[in-house]
Order: C-alpha cells, then structure tokens, then sequence
C-alpha cells in the first residue's frame, strides 16, 4: 500500500505545477517536497515526472498515481461527511432475532424505510446462537436475545418479557384446555414448536405429558407467519411466543388459552460493547424497544 503522506504530497505537487509552490501549500522545504517524491517512486518503481528544467511534466506513472492521489482525497472527504453528519436515515444495518419478534418489529422497520430511501436494513430471522455469534462477528448491529448475554464483548439492555403462549382457535372455550383436548385438536408444529411444547405443556402437566415427539401432529410449518393460520382456521392448536400472536394478522381469529403455569422468555437488546453505535442504531433500538412495549 502506498504511503498515505507521500501520496498527498505527490498530489500537491501535481495541483501545484511547481516544487516551491507545493512545499509552501504543504509548509514544508522544497527538498522536503523532492525527499517525499523520491521514496513514492521507491514505492512504485518508476519514474513518475520528467524535469524540465523548474518544471515537470508526469510520465504515464505519474498520471495513474496523480489519479490515486485524487481518489483517495475524495474517499476521505466523503469518509468525514459521514462521520461528521451521521445521518440516522443513510447507510447500512443488519438486526437479528426471533421470527415471531421479526414480525412484530417489521411494520416499524419499513415504515421507517419508506420515508428514508438511503436507508438499506437487514432483518434476519434466526436462533439465538446464530443472532449472539452474528453480534461477535459484526454480521449484526443489533440482536434481540432471550437472556443477558454475558459475555465480556458484549452488552444487553432488558427491555421486558414475552409470555409463551397455547394458541387455540376463537371458538375454543376461554379456559385451560386438558391434554386431551389437544390431542384431539392436534398440533400444528414447527422449527420451535417441539422445544416450547416440552416448556409450556410439561409444566402443566407433569404427570400426563408423553413429550413433544409423542404429541399427535395435524401439520408443520416453517415460515412464522403461517403457523398460526391453521388455527385460525380451526385446525389444531400451536404454541408461540406472544409476539408471533400479537403480529398476526387473523390474530382476532385466535384465543389464547389461560394456563395455570405460565412461562414467560426474557427480552434482552444486545450489541458490541464500546462500540459507538450511528445514529441510524440508536434510532432501530428505539424501535425494538417500541416493539418489545406492545408485548
């Protein structure tokens, strides 16, 4: 890589025609000026002016790194207007969580979007040791986990709790099913479905719940925003946190069951520790914060 000083000082020089033009420009000595030149085409390995006389005139050397010189001033220049403005609505920025918490942010995301179209967000629906190595590896700015994440690169803000929910259809009596109940109904399962069942109905009831593998399946489905649909439909029953319920669109079409035992999942916003986040972060965090209170 070619030495930054050297290159400036090249790229004076070229701008200024004149050796002592340049040094004055630059506020150094004339042999300051030839000493930088000298080790720039060390650099390169070639010639990149021809004197004549006072004057130069570059060779075809000369000319690419002329051309250099004036990209990277442009670079910087554009480098300091970002850092300097920090517009909250320009640049780039990856989130990562749960889906049922995707579907829930996703409305705010985009209507923040809308009115910032030099704004490009990434949503990434994934598990929790995907979204807290995302955060380590800087592929996420932000993370929504389910526990502080206690580690030494990382830093969390508790934003609250979601309640585990059994999802039955509107038509369902508004008490707690039996475990009988559900089996005729069956279970309308997906990627999560098995863990929350094991969670939710073996906590209510311990002493007849066979486990999640024994439990009779009407369906599975692995796009968040389908599973509850079938239970609208009166097919079955699901089990999802409240935010996949709340974010649904038929949501009016469900009924969450009372249990007697409730679980809830913690909420924790997650990002590198002494990092400055930009204020397009900051504004996101808002955000999921804003999510995190309708729950």
């Amino acid at each position: 890589m070619l030495n930054a000083t050297w290159l400036e000082t090249f790229t004076t020089l070229c701008e200024a025609g004149h050796f002592t033009r340049a040094a004055a420009r630059l506020n150094m000595t004339q042999p300051g000026v030839s000493q930088h030149l000298r080790k720039l085409e060390d650099q390169v390995g070639q010639s990149l002016i021809a004197r004549e006389g006072k004057r130069f005139t570059l060779t075809a050397a000369g000319d690419a790194v002329f051309a250099l010189g004036l990209s990277r001033r442009g670079e910087e220049a554009r480098l300091r207007e970002a850092i300097e403005t920090d517009d909250r609505d320009v640049g780039a920025l990856s989130i990562g969580c749960s889906g049922s918490f995707a579907m829930l942010l996703s409305p705010l995301l985009l209507d923040w979007m809308a009115s910032a179209p030099a704004l490009m967000i990434r949503l990434v629906a994934a598990p929790q040791g995907e979204i807290r190595s995302g955060l380590l590896e800087g592929r996420f700015d932000l993370g929504v986990l389910g526990a502080d994440p206690g580690h030494a690169r990382l830093e969390g803000q508790y934003l609250g709790r979601e309640e585990l929910c059994l999802v039955l259809p509107k038509e369902a009596p508004d008490r707690m099913p039996d475990l009988a109940d559900l089996e005729a109904r069956g279970f309308i399962a997906h990627p999560d479905g098995f863990a929350y069942a094991d969670e939710l109905l073996g906590l209510n009831f311990p002493d007849a719940y066979p486990g999640a593998d024994r439990l009779r399946l009407r369906g599975f489905l692995n796009q968040i925003g389908q599973i509850p649909a079938p239970v609208a439909e009166g097919i079955g029953y699901t089990l999802l946190p409240r935010s996949g319920v709340e974010a649904f669109a038929g949501k009016d079409r469900l009924r969450v069951a009372p249990m007697a035992q409730r679980r809830w999942h913690e909420l924790w916003l997650v990002n590198r520790k002494g990092r400055a986040a930009p204020a397009r972060a900051a504004h996101a965090a808002s955000l999921v914060r804003e999510a995190a209170q309708r729950l």
